[in-house]
């Protein structure tokens, strides 16, 4: 499940107590069967490892001794990396926010729930006000929920604005002031509340499919038009049998997955699901018959996953990390072919993005893959990478301007060179303003910003581009801060040349084309690669630029004067790279040549080895037969006693037969033979 950080209330520690309070870990004896009876055994057994190791530190002990026998067997049984032993060394604080994490997966409300008790804990751990999640129950105006009102006077006439301040309920064609946030009015019976849905346009409709409410996958499809402003539910069906190369689909209900919109269908890609498949899941929703099938495809899927992004260049989707079902941050590239519907991962060259979900992706000429922020089970990012698809190499540009904070589970949409970002968490707060980045400059503003608990400052909401009397708009829908919303909010952003003028008022420094990554000090020594990035960079920075444009403003002499004094900083740099590359080569010449000496003198050791062991075998050999002439000598001596007894008895037998006879013969010369000798007696 993709991260569910809140986005208001205390910060960390504080938050992580609040939490474990509220699970049951209350310090005494008794807390583990406590949380044993609120969650499943899994759940509990990975919150009390987490509690354990943000509070005590790495397990010294096999399993929790307070458990009885039974919970002892369940301990054993279970898979060791959501054991206590199974988290190492795992630092305290990202124990606490993955502590935090697992149990807003599991109970999104808790926080609402607990709203009092919390109050009490943080009194005597920090000083907060934790009722930031109002009470107030919202009013249904048009199928929108909204905080209670008040109505303000204007000299045009009357606007009803919520407290939220700087959203204003208003009618969508009647609004005349650009870069403001506005809540239309909507008929017909909105959408269950929710967040980490999907969300795309087409023909003037946006379609909204899944989600997340109260923890439970959604597999819904709602529809807004956006020239009625109604909603209506779509009755689908799911086909029982191939067709053109579909297999039967299963819809499964999901979170964290991508609408996209081709070819008058709509694809959902990946998402987390209650029982994860092995690799990513394509569905297919067809507009004309609604109904859902599964796209078959072809090569090696990519590992099923949820929080990912996925862009649609050409005719191509570009999916860059997310998490997988064993909570794992990915940040691997792979790319669908919608021709041919062959996978293909991408092995690019550079530095790519550290691994993170709930990310934001665009892509700018066709050519360019941006990617923005995102999270990790503990920290926010606020970094841009771009991938050169032409020659598949991973950069990080330095931004200039008003840099956005880190975040994650915001959302992002194009209008032209321009890329509007919303929404999004930070694991403190939600994020209240909304940024943009002109692509060409790679440079951020600000183009407005919202106050309140309102669902634009939330994370897991949607943003589409559509077009409404010729114009374009930017439309948001649902989100989570603490509650989970389905309101449908709308930004009518400046013209083109607006948003550029007010981009260009700040001044370009020569680092814009620097490329530095925070995340890794470390330099690159390869002069040729960080040469390459810098080229890269500055043609990221004047690709799409109408050059006649920048001839009328007078600007093209200040451009070229600044491109040419780094071309010289560039070169300086490159000289000091070239001296410490040929420095490191000598290093390594020298290296190898130690490591060709070892392997000689490995060889000879093997070899002497092979001559003992074949001498040893020799030796095996004689004394085998050996053995075996010892065991025919003592046959032959068995066999040599034995004739030896048998001699001694016939020798035996033979003396007493020849006594016998000598007494007869004498006997016989004497005159009296043996037969009257009997008879006289």
């Amino acid at each position: 499940m993709a991260m569910a950080r809140a986005s208001s209330g205390p910060a960390y520690p504080e938050r992580f107590y609040a939490a474990a309070a509220y699970a049951g870990f209350d310090g005494s004896h008794n807390s583990t069967s406590t949380v044993s009876s609120k969650f499943q055994n899994d759940t509990a057994l990975l919150l009390y490892a987490l509690y354990q190791q943000a509070t005590v530190g790495p397990c010294n002990v096999p399993k929790p001794s307070s458990w009885k026998a039974v919970e002892q067997s369940k301990w054993k049984r279970i898979d060791l990396e959501l054991s206590w032993q199974g988290l190492g060394n795992m630092a305290s604080t990202e124990a606490m926010r993955l502590f935090v994490k697992i149990l807003e997966e599991d109970d999104p409300s808790w926080y609402y729930r607990a709203s009092n008790s919390i109050s009490e804990i943080s009194e005597s751990v920090v000083d907060t006000q934790v009722n930031h999640y109002s009470k107030d129950e919202p009013i249904i105006k048009n199928g929108n929920s909204f905080p209670e009102t008040k109505t303000i006077s204007t000299e045009n006439g009357t606007l009803v604005e919520t407290q939220d301040k700087d959203v204003v309920s208003e009618d969508v064609g009647t609004v005349a002031v650009y870069d403001q946030w506005i809540a239309p009015s909507i008929t017909g019976q909105p959408p269950k509340a929710r967040y980490e849905h999907g969300a795309a346009i087409v023909q003037d409709k946006m379609y909204v499919y899944g989600g997340n409410h109260n923890g439970r996958y959604l597999n819904d499809l709602h529809v807004l038009d956006l020239r009625s402003w109604a909603w209506s539910k779509v009755n689908f069906k799911v086909e029982n049998e191939s067709q053109e190369g579909q297999s039967p689909a299963k819809l499964t209900p999901c979170a964290g997955h991508s609408l996209i919109p081709w070819e008058n269908k709509l694809l959902s890609v990946a998402g987390h699901t209650k029982d994860p498949s092995e690799t990513i899941q394509i569905k297919v929703f067809h507009l004309q018959s609604c109904t859902w099938s599964t796209l078959k495809t072809y090569g090696k899927a990519p590992v099923s996953r949820g929080g990912q992004s996925v862009t649609l260049v050409g005719t191509s989707l570009v999916i860059f990390g997310g998490q997988d079902a064993k909570r794992s941050l990915l940040n691997d590239l792979h790319i669908l072919d919608l021709e041919t519907m062959t996978w293909d991962e991408i092995d690019a060259v550079g530095v790519p993005p550290s691994p993170r979900s709930d990310h934001a992706a665009a892509v700018h000429a066709e050519r360019y893959l941006l990617i923005f922020g995102g999270g990790s089970h503990a920290t926010c990012f606020n970094d841009l990478h771009v991938l050169d698809m032409q020659t598949m190499e991973w950069t990080r540009p330095t931004q200039q301007g008003e840099i956005p904070t880190p975040r994650a589970g915001h959302a992002g949409v194009t209008v032209g060179e321009n890329w509007f970002i919303v929404g999004g968490g930070d694991n403190k707060s939600g994020v209240s303003e909304t940024a943009v980045l002109n692509m060409s400059t790679l440079v951020w503003s600000v183009v407005t910003s919202v106050q309140g608990h309102v669902p634009l400052a939330s994370e897991g909401l949607s943003l589409v581009l559509s077009s409404y009397n010729g114009e374009d708009v930017l439309v948001s829908f649902g989100g989570y801060n603490g509650r989970y919303s389905n309101e449908v909010n709308v930004l009518k952003p400046s013209h083109k040349s607006t948003l550029q003028s007010k981009i260009t008022e700040t001044p370009v420094p020569d680092s814009v084309s620097a490329v530095h990554n925070v995340t890794n000090p470390t330099r690159d020594v390869d002069s040729e690669l960080e040469v390459g990035q810098e080229g890269k960079i500055r043609e990221i920075v004047m690709d799409n630029i109408d050059r006649e444009s920048w001839k009328s403003r007078g600007e093209g002499t200040s451009l070229i004067a600044t491109l040419k004094a780094e071309r010289e900083e560039l070169d300086s740099s490159l000289s000091k790279e070239k001296l410490q590359t040929l420095h490191l080569k000598q290093e390594l010449a020298d290296a190898e040549t130690r490591n060709t000496d070892l392997y000689k003198e490995l060889q000879s050791v093997r070899g002497q080895l092979a001559a003992e062991q074949s001498r040893c075998f020799k030796l095996e050999v004689d004394v085998a037969e050996l053995r075996q002439k010892l065991q025919t000598m003592e046959t032959l001596q068995k066999e040599l006693e034995l004739l030896q007894r048998q001699k001694a008895a016939s020798e035996q037998a033979l003396d007493a037969n020849h006594r016998q006879g000598s007494g007869g013969v004498w006997g016989w010369l004497a005159g009296t033979p043996g037969g009257q000798k009997g008879d006289d007696a």
